[in-house]
């Protein structure tokens, strides 16, 4: 046990800590980005999946339960990422009171040099999201009956759409150097990895990005009525 703790507190433990927990979030990501994508094809199919979520888990869990216990497990996971972080940058502040000279690129790629400020920016824009789409608390014409049309009249506001596109910079620059980052951490060299784990990282982040970009910029064109 105590070998645990010591690990847990060690800077190694904390870069563990880090990178699982960066897995349970970016599977987040994934699965939420895709059922997001599932609004191109309706209102009906869209709302639908909404209320599969709320009732998901029936008839053993009660409508919106499960979907609690997982936003429970996605805010612990927040929590050890973020505590995790910060540990680790007051210990990386602490050992060079005097910056480096020169920066190597391998490791002091623009990412990983906005990777603290872009971690506080999305956990903004995660309040903000969840206020604006899921509790509706600073949406105006929010309403707990239609999950498409509040997406619809939420990003209907231009610079709400805009927050929400600038928003994808550091989500994206964050997924690319933790996928990146996260291999090394987890002992994941092989030699093919190497080769692949940064441009896959890059299209996946990439990827990512542009596809919950669509979304309001197809509502700003008036694609998504």
């Amino acid at each position: 046990m105590r070998k645990l703790l010591s690990l847990y507190q060690s800077s190694v433990g904390k870069k563990v800590v880090m990178a699982l927990s960066g897995v349970v979030l970016f599977g987040f990501v994934v699965a939420h980005m895709m059922g997001n994508l599932k609004i191109y094809q309706g209102a009906e199919k869209f709302d639908a999946y909404a209320r599969f979520l709320r009732e998901a888990g029936a008839p053993i869990f009660g409508p919106g339960q499960l979907l609690w216990v997982f936003r429970l497990v996605l805010l612990a996971a927040v929590a050890q990422h973020v505590s995790a972080a910060t540990v680790l940058a007051r210990k990386s502040l602490g050992a060079r009171e005097q910056g480096y000279r020169r920066r190597k690129d391998l490791t002091f790629s623009y990412a990983s040099r906005t990777m603290r400020w872009g971690g506080v920016i999305i956990l903004a824009f995660v309040i903000y999201h969840l206020m604006h789409l899921t509790f509706g608390n600073v949406h105006p014409q929010f309403s707990h009956d239609s999950v498409y049309q509040n997406v619809v009249s939420g990003f209907r506001v231009w610079w709400v759409s805009l927050a929400y596109v600038a928003a994808m910079l550091p989500l994206g620059l964050h997924i690319y150097h933790g996928l990146w980052s996260a291999t090394q951490t987890l002992a994941i060299r092989l030699p093919s990895v190497r080769r692949w784990r940064r441009p896959l990282a890059a299209g996946i982040a990439g990827a990512i990005a542009l596809g919950n970009i669509s979304i309001p910029v197809a509502v700003l064109t008036g694609w998504l009525r």
